[in-house]
Parts: structure tokens; C-alpha cells; sequence
């Protein structure tokens, strides 16, 4: 008469093993499922982190693009008496500037055109037409082969030249690049190089300077204080395109 008992008990310790199997195989899928979101989540944030980081170093306006003005490492700014004011030479002939990159000097007669901020090694027109440019009152950001080769500083680049993507005198801002094939290395180990044509606050045109101020990396921050500083109107010919 004791079987039946035996056999509910038996029963009754098959279920609580199918019961716990059952907890044990949950868990298990719980903490795959988890697993699996855990690793999805690392390459979504992967993928999206190079683009987040781009925005958040190019993104916003001027002031706030690329390193702030402190990180830029930037020597102070070097005047030099200019020359070469209206002297235009024809287009094709070599013209030797002495400094890296010039700021001033006889140039070709026709500038670059006004609609285009960012060139590239590839697409520069040639040093003379730029140096007709400044003249004009233009802002120049100069980079070299280091920042070339860096996607993120020329990122910074890109960014800081499409903010002068306008109309008005004031957008008078080009980037372009400074290889080895121009001329010498920037000073102190620089990677940029700012420039502009000065006439150095006298309307004749008599105190005219040319303007340097280099720095390790590109920065919004100075390029904005650099161009209230020196704007456009402080050139030889700050009307002309």
C-alpha cells in the first residue's frame, strides 16, 4: 500500500528538476540575450563614435571649431614691413618669397577666385595668384603636410574654411595648403600658419605689414580673433574681390 506514495514523491522530485532545468535554461538565454545586446550596443557606439567625435570637433560656430585657443599652441603674431603692393607680374613667371608661407609681395594680376575657401594640394592655384589674394584683404589659414595627412585637423580645417562661405567682403578666407615643395617648414615646429596684408591702420598705404601668426593645430578660436584683429578693411585694396 506504501508504492503509491513512493511513486508521488518520485513525481513530485521529476517536476522540481524540470522546473529548476527549465530556471537554468532562462537564465542562460537571459544572459545571452544580454550578452548579445551588450555587444551590439559596443559596435553601434564603435560605428558612432569616430562621427561623434568629428562633430563635436568641427561642429557649431567659428569660435568653437577644431582646439580651443589655449590647446592651438600659437607663437606670437610677427609683423614685417611689406612690399610689392600693385605689382602685378605676368601670369607663369616664378616669383621667390622668402618667407614660409609670404604674406606680401609682388604677385600674378589676377587673384583666385572669391567663391572657393578650401583647396587641397591637388586643386591650389599657384602661390603668386594667392599672394594677389591677400592684397585684397583676404584671411589666410595655411596647413601643412602634417595636418594634410591628419583626417581629423584637416576635418577642423574644412570646417573653419566653410564658415566664410558667403558673400560678403568680410568672408574673404581661404585654407589652403603649405607643402614641401613651396618653400621652408613653418617656424617652431608649426602646422599652421595665419596670414594677412596690412596696411597697419595709415590710409596711405605708406606703413603696409605683412602678418603671421603660427600655431601647432587649427583652431576656430584663433582664426575668429585673428580676423577681427586684421579684417579685411585693413589691406591695400580691401575692395576688390
Amino acid at each position: 500500500m506504501a508504492k503509491p506514495s513512493k511513486d508521488k514523491d518520485r513525481r513530485a522530485v521529476i517536476e522540481e528538476m524540470r522546473k529548476a532545468q527549465k530556471a537554468t535554461e532562462r537564465r542562460r538565454t537571459l544572459v545571452v540575450v544580454a550578452v548579445c545586446v551588450l555587444v551590439g550596443a559596443a559596435i553601434v557606439g564603435a560605428g558612432a563614435y569616430p562621427l561623434l567625435k568629428q562633430k563635436s570637433i568641427t561642429g557649431g560656430p567659428l569660435a568653437k571649431i577644431g582646439a580651443s585657443a589655449s590647446a592651438a599652441s600659437c607663437q606670437a603674431v610677427v609683423k614685417k614691413k611689406a612690399t610689392g603692393n600693385q605689382q602685378h607680374k605676368p601670369a607663369g613667371t616664378n616669383i621667390f618669397y622668402p618667407d614660409a608661407p609670404p604674406a606680401f609681395g609682388p604677385h600674378w594680376p589676377v587673384p583666385a577666385d572669391f567663391s572657393r575657401k578650401f583647396y587641397t594640394a591637388a586643386d591650389r592655384p599657384q602661390i603668386e595668384q594667392l599672394v594677389h589674394n591677400e592684397e585684397h584683404g583676404y584671411t589666410f589659414l595655411w596647413y601643412d603636410d602634417t595636418i594634410a595627412g591628419n583626417s581629423d585637423q584637416l576635418a577642423v580645417v574644412k570646417a573653419i574654411a566653410k564658415t566664410f562661405e558667403g558673400q560678403k567682403l568680410s568672408d574673404k578666407f581661404i585654407a589652403a595648403p603649405w607643402t614641401s615643395k613651396d618653400g621652408k617648414p613653418f617656424p617652431g615646429g608649426a602646422h599652421v600658419a595665419l596670414t594677412h596684408w596690412s596696411v597697419d591702420g595709415d590710409p596711405t598705404g605708406k606703413s603696409q605689414k605683412g602678418i603671421w601668426e603660427y600655431c601647432g593645430k587649427p583652431s576656430g578660436a584663433v582664426v575668429a580673433q585673428f580676423t577681427k584683429d586684421y579684417p579685411y578693411s585693413d589691406s591695400p585694396e580691401p575692395q576688390a574681390m
